[in-house]
C-alpha cells in the first residue's frame, strides 16, 4: 500500500532512488510509527510523514516523523550518539544497508514536571527509554540504562526525600523558555556535547520555567523502560517516580541551568 511519505532530495541522494521508491510504494516502510520528534504515534498510510535520516560515522538510521513536526532531512550525529540512543530515534527502521544499520534504536522519552521535595517545588525532567538500553558492544538481552548512568555519576534513589547532588559538567539547556538539550562533558575535555537533544524544542510551562530560574538547576530522574510510562498529570508522575524509587529503578542528579 502506498505511503504518504515525504522524501527530500538530500535523503533520496543518501539512500538512492531505488530505496526511496520502495519506501513510497510501501514495500519497506512501516504503517504506524512513533514520531521521532513528538514521540506520539503516526500512520504513514493516513497522514503526511517525513523521512529523517540520521547519519553517524559508520551507521545510518532512517526514522519517521509527522510532516508537521519535522521536514524530511538528513541529520548528522556522532557515532557515539547514534549507537548510544542519545538522539531520539525511533524503531521501525527499514533496511538500508544491513552492515550500516544500528539495530533496535531506542527513543529517550523526556517529560518535564514539577516535583515537590521538602515543601518546595523543583523543576524536573523524567527520562525513560522506550526499549532496553544495552551497553555498547554487549551481546544478548539486558538493560544497562541505570548502570551506565550510575557510572556517569547519577545517584540511585530508594525514596525522593531531598534533592540529589549536582552532577558537575552536566547541564540542561533552556533557551527562550524552551527545552533544547541535556549536555554532558566531552570525553576530550572540550565543549559539552548533547546527551539528549530535542529535534524540535520542547515547550515547558511558565511555572516550570519560573522554578528553573529560581533554583538555577533542574533535577533529572531516569528509569528503565516500563517504569514510569506517560502520565497525564504531575501527581500521577510523582506517584510513578515514588514507585520506581521504591523498586530500586530510579536514579537522579541535579544539573545547572544553561540558558534562560
Amino acid at each position: 500500500m502506498p505511503r504518504m511519505l515525504d522524501v527530500s532530495d538530500e535523503v533520496r541522494a543518501e539512500i538512492g532512488d531505488e530505496e526511496a521508491d520502495r519506501l513510497l510504494a510501501g514495500e519497506n516502510a512501516p504503517g504506524s510509527y512513533d514520531c521521532t520528534s513528538c514521540r506520539t504515534q503516526g500512520d504513514s498510510r493516513q497522514e503526511r510523514t517525513s523521512t529523517v535520516l540520521f547519519i553517524g560515522d559508520e551507521t545510518a538510521v532512517l526514522a519517521f516523523a509527522h510532516a508537521g513536526c519535522l521536514p524530511s532531512q538528513v541529520v548528522q550525529v556522532t557515532e557515539e550518539q547514534l549507537q548510544g540512543a542519545v538522539k531520539s530515534i525511533t524503531g521501525g527502521t527499514p533496511e538500508l544497508e544491513p552492515d550500516k544499520i544500528a539495530p533496535e534504536q531506542a527513543v529517550l522519552g523526556v517529560t518535564s514536571g514539577l516535583v515537590l521535595i521538602a515543601g518546595e517545588l523543583h523543576p524536573a525532567l523524567v527520562v525513560e527509554p522506550t526499549a532496553p538500553i544495552v551497553r555498547p558492544g554487549a551481546t544478548g538481552a539486558g538493560d544497562d540504562f541505570l548502570p551506565l548512568l550510575i557510572e556517569q555519576g547519577f545517584m540511585p534513589l530508594t525514596a525522593i526525600e531531598s534533592a540529589p547532588p549536582v552532577l558537575h559538567g552536566w547541564s540542561v539547556l533552556l533557551a527562550v523558555g524552551q527545552l533544547h538539550a541535556v549536555l554532558q562533558p566531552s570525553v576530550n575535555g572540550g565543549q559539552p556535547v548533547a546527551w539528549w537533544q530535542a529535534h524540535q524544542p520542547l515547550q515547558v510551562t511558565e511555572s516550570w520555567r519560573a522554578a528553573a530560574n529560581k533554583h538555577q538547576q533542574v533535577l533529572m530522574f531516569a528509569a528503565p523502560v516500563g517504569s514510569i510510562g506517560r502520565q497525564p498529570r504531575e501527581d500521577l508522575l510523582r506517584d510513578a517516580l515514588d514507585k520506581a524509587a521504591a523498586n530500586g529503578k530510579l536514579v537522579a542528579a541535579a544539573m545547572p541551568l544553561a540558558g534562560t
